[in-house]
């Protein structure tokens, strides 16, 4: 009954590859390219005519609604009367079922486009995870590679009976940067002054650990460092002397850490003794007395000999800082005129480390213990003892 033109599926269908409405034009994006999007959603996307008859069903039925009630209530109105107002109420109910009742076409477009967005970012995702997997298979292959390196031209083979290996089979100088280079390539940070960084550190370090295969290595300076590294590695004893030049060094903060170090080494069963060496009677004070009476709280043995009253015989030898690492290894700091410490060494020659500890152990026994010392203390002050006085 009613003479409203309805709008077929295919108004509304738009041509291939476009997205939006005709009532939309602003929407429409022609992508001659993307062929596959739209043949990918195939028939879901095209209007289906079945609402389109549901609409004009109840359309129609309003319309005979509207028909039998202006026939009941206006009975002297005329046919025309009654079939434009049955007409007007089923043009009005299919447009209300189609204002209301379509799908937002804007929400689905976003929709669609949020789930591109999200299997986008879930493939970017899944890349990366590709990535740092064969970055970290990568780093595991390179790093066993190293270490084979390491072990293959670092460590010296074991000596056959017959002669000794030739000193070709030690670590040349001229690979010492390209074993760097080579780290410094996979513990690279990415930015550049850090990758070289990274790379002189390595070439340090590997330079340092060529050097030990000849059982002597050197750097300018005091490593501290080192210092730290062989009294955690220490398994037996540590014999260190200490002299008038590093009586400064006991309030720094790298003596913190050291004596941290060997507090944790006497816990662990191994023995630290210290020999403070003195230049003068003079210096046999309070301060001295305080710092002795600190280190043996931490159970460090402490000894403290003046040189000027020492036999002459012991007069002879160094007397320069040395520590004596499970007589095994010396680590020595060397000082100019000026009693500046210029130079760290470790030397691990047996017979460099055998004088070093005969050295130490006859220094040791001319020393005076702690409670040796506090009463030499009290004379100093007292005026009693006269020795090295002038």
């Amino acid at each position: 009954m009613s003479t409203a033109q309805t709008p077929q599926p295919d108004d509304t269908a738009g041509p291939p590859g476009a997205v939006g409405t005709p009532e939309h034009p602003e929407r429409t994006v022609t992508q001659p390219n993307a062929p596959d999007a739209t043949r990918s959603a195939g028939p879901a996307e095209r209007p289906d005519p079945v609402p389109w008859r549901r609409r004009l069903l109840v359309g129609l039925v309003a319309g005979l609604l509207a028909w039998g009630l202006a026939a009941l209530l206006s009975p002297e109105d005329g046919a025309a009367r009654r079939l434009g107002a049955a007409a007007l109420v089923a043009v009005a109910a299919v447009a209300v079922q189609h204002l209301v009742l379509v799908p937002d076409r804007a929400a689905e477009e976003r929709a669609r486009r949020a789930e591109s967005l999200l299997a986008e970012t879930a493939d970017t995702v899944r890349g990366g995870l590709r990535r740092y997997d064969e970055l970290r298979h990568g780093l595991t292959r390179h790093t066993e590679d190293m270490k084979q390196l390491v072990e293959t031209r670092l460590v010296p083979p074991p000596r056959p009976a017959e002669p000794e290996p030739p000193a070709s089979s030690l670590v040349r100088i001229g690979s010492v940067s390209d074993l760097a280079a080579n780290f410094a390539e996979v513990l690279s940070p990415g930015l550049p002054i850090l990758s070289t960084f990274v790379r002189l550190e390595m070439q340090r370090v590997i330079g340092h650990l060529s050097d030990l295969t000849t059982l002597t290595a050197e750097c300018p300076g005091e490593n501290h460092d080192w210092m730290l590294t062989l009294t955690r590695a220490a398994e037996k004893s540590i014999c260190a002397t200490s002299t008038s030049v590093d009586r400064t060094f006991w309030n720094s903060e790298p003596a913190s850490r050291y004596l941290h170090a060997q507090a944790e080494a006497i816990e662990q069963g191994v023995p630290v003794r210290r020999l403070f060496l003195l230049e003068s009677a003079r210096e046999l004070d309070d301060r001295l007395l305080r710092l002795c009476e600190e280190q043996e709280v931490l159970h460090i043995e402490v000894r403290v000999a003046v040189l000027p009253e020492l036999p002459p015989h012991l007069l002879r030898g160094t007397t320069n800082d040395f520590i004596v690492y499970d007589e095994a290894v010396s680590f020595e700091i060397d000082q100019d005129l000026r009693d500046v410490n210029i130079r760290t060494r470790l030397i691990a020659r047996q017979d460099h480390v055998h004088d070093r500890m005969k050295r130490f152990r006859e220094l040791w026994e001319a020393g005076m213990s702690l409670r040796e010392l506090e009463v030499r203390v009290d004379d100093e002050e007292d005026g009693t003892w006269m020795v090295d006085r002038g």
